[in-house]
């Protein structure tokens, strides 16, 4: 099994990145927060931190990108191309009103004969390879029997399917009779993402797909970053490897970010996920949220691993 770090923007960054490898060597691929493609062709400072080279050495990353502009997207990819990537990711999947709006992300979806013209220049054009993450459709699960017969016509690296529509963000549960079907009919490569949290939910989706080789993690790597390892070697993350991969996320941030707040920003969106770690946090995450100074946090941090015990799955 093929294990890749979905993208999570703001949480998933070069600095959170570099602190997973450094003590979880499991995952194949990581993909960057997506890129919005600039008109003026110049990357954004915060972007291409991001995907230096020197900012990402020893692992795999996929840098994501996200547009409906074609000439947007190969230009990009030769720049892309010209910092050593070979492989470039589009987005399809991102759920967010602002972005949809613009008809990007799941909100391109529903432009199918636009997303088809799209596609064809990019695959005609593009340098690189393309893997592409995409959602169901953007109102109804069953407009994805159109999309993969558009889908079908391009030679993608990967089709990464998130088996939900725009509309459930992430509520309701991923339509797995639909993403059957697509692994029937999908002439691309097949990337299941969604919902797995845990090494039973693990377990009870490969039972119930054997033929699935490659799984994209997201939600479930933020809340336990150690969840491969469980999957794959039985190993469960303990209190003192959670805190010392906290740490080096945490000074990480103080190293590159200017003032308690923005590093405090960082740290309290981590928690939103990683608390779900712990028995009983309830009052311990509020103080994370009331926390104004690095000090303040750090003595709430100190209590949670001093204080709590680790949920047993």
């Amino acid at each position: 099994m093929k294990f890749y770090y979905a993208p999570m923007e703001g949480l998933t960054g070069y600095i959170y990145r570099n602190a997973h490898y450094a003590f979880f060597h499991n995952v194949d691929k990581y993909f960057s927060p997506f890129i919005v493609p600039q008109q003026n062709e110049s990357f954004k400072t915060r972007d291409i931190n991001d995907i230096l080279p020197e900012h990402n050495q020893g692992l795999v990353l996929i840098p994501q990108l996200l547009t409906n502009n074609s000439k947007d997207f190969v230009q990009t990819s030769k720049k892309l191309k010209l910092m050593g990537y070979n492989e470039i990711n589009l987005n399809l999947g991102c759920p967010s009103g602002t972005v949809v709006s613009k008809h990007k992300g799941s909100g391109f979806l529903a432009k199918r004969e636009e997303l088809d013209q799209f596609l064809e220049e990019i695959f005609a054009h593009s340098v690189t390879k393309i893997s592409v993450k995409t959602r169901l459709g953007k109102d109804q699960h069953e407009e994805f029997y159109a999309l993969m017969e558009i889908f079908n016509k391009y030679p993608m690296e990967e089709l990464i399917i998130h088996p939900r529509i725009q509309k459930d963000f992430y509520k309701n549960t991923p339509n797995l009779d639909i993403f059957r079907d697509a692994l029937q009919v999908s002439k691309n490569p097949v990337c299941y993402n969604g919902d797995l949290f845990t090494i039973k939910e693990y377990k009870a989706f490969t039972a119930d797909f054997p033929t699935v080789d490659t799984l994209m993690i997201g939600r479930g790597l933020l809340a336990n970053p150690g969840l491969i390892s469980e999957i794959t070697n039985n190993v469960t993350i303990g209190k003192q490897q959670l805190r010392d991969f906290h740490d080096k996320v945490y000074e990480g941030y103080q190293g590159v970010l200017f003032g308690d707040k923005n590093v405090l920003y960082k740290m309290k969106e981590l928690w939103m996920y990683m608390i779900q770690m712990f028995e009983d946090p309830a009052k311990y995450m509020k103080k994370i949220r009331k926390s104004e100074r690095l000090s303040d946090y750090d003595e709430v941090v100190s209590s949670v691993f001093r204080e709590l015990e680790l949920v047993v799955n």
